[in-house]
């Protein structure tokens, strides 16, 4: 399923929202221009499981740079489809996450949800030495939070019913939930798998530390989940 479009609109103008999607933008084209160097620029500043323990467990004057690639791979993306796919759920569904947190405090739990899913990651990972990165553990933070704060809004969705499509307005709570546990089911399936691929289980993560998060601050809306 595919959103399209939510009819939830905020009230403040989304300015970090914007930006980060013009910085994942801004450094994707510095990837292509990288040529044939990309390859080593991905390892360098990718998130890679491995490296990242073994900094841990044998080199701790070394561990701050490892630890760094956790924040500098979230603003990394491997191709079109990927950076697509991800800025487009942040577009739609970004706004309303910085219209209640602020636009500070947007940026702090946006970084935070990156973070704690590229750790989690490394955890379900340990032994892969492929780089992993992508905005979509950060911005799965975004879509738990929003399934918290905002599950009756209606989302338009593209569902496909093969050999046709047809366009709906789903309630926040069916299409994101549908997205966590497809992406769990895959991380179930995907466990012990260091030959790359999607990282799953960062999608899981930062969706539940996002969802977690907001609970436990204890962040509702007082009434309709519309603006």
């Amino acid at each position: 399923m595919i959103p399209l479009r939510d009819e939830n609109p905020s009230a403040t103008v989304p300015v970090v929202t914007r930006a980060l999607i013009a910085i994942n933008v801004a450094v994707f084209f510095y990837e292509i221009m990288l040529g044939p160097d990309l390859r080593a620029f991905l390892y360098e500043w990718g998130l890679v499981p491995l490296r990242l323990v073994l900094a841990a467990r044998y080199h701790e004057g070394a561990l701050l740079p490892p630890a760094l690639t956790v924040l500098t791979s979230v603003f990394l993306h491997g191709g079109w489809s990927h950076l697509i796919g991800n800025l487009w759920y942040l577009w739609i569904f970004g706004d309303n996450i910085e219209d209640q947190l602020g636009h500070v405090g947007f940026i702090v739990f946006y970084l935070a949800c990156g973070i704690v899913a590229g750790l989690i990651h490394v955890l379900t990972n340990s032994t892969s030495q492929l780089p992993t990165v992508g905005a979509s553990g950060a911005i799965a933070g975004v879509l738990g939070d929003y399934l918290l704060l905002y599950p009756r809004a209606r989302v338009t969705t593209l569902v496909p019913l093969f050999p046709f499509f047809q366009v709906v307005a789903l309630p926040a709570f069916v299409l994101l939930g549908f997205w966590f546990v497809f992406q769990f089911i895959l991380g179930l399936g995907a466990l012990g798998n260091t030959g790359g691929g999607i990282a799953f289980w960062a999608h899981v993560g930062g969706f539940a530390f996002g969802w977690l998060t907001m609970r436990l601050l204890g962040r509702r809306l007082d009434a309709s989940p519309y603006r």
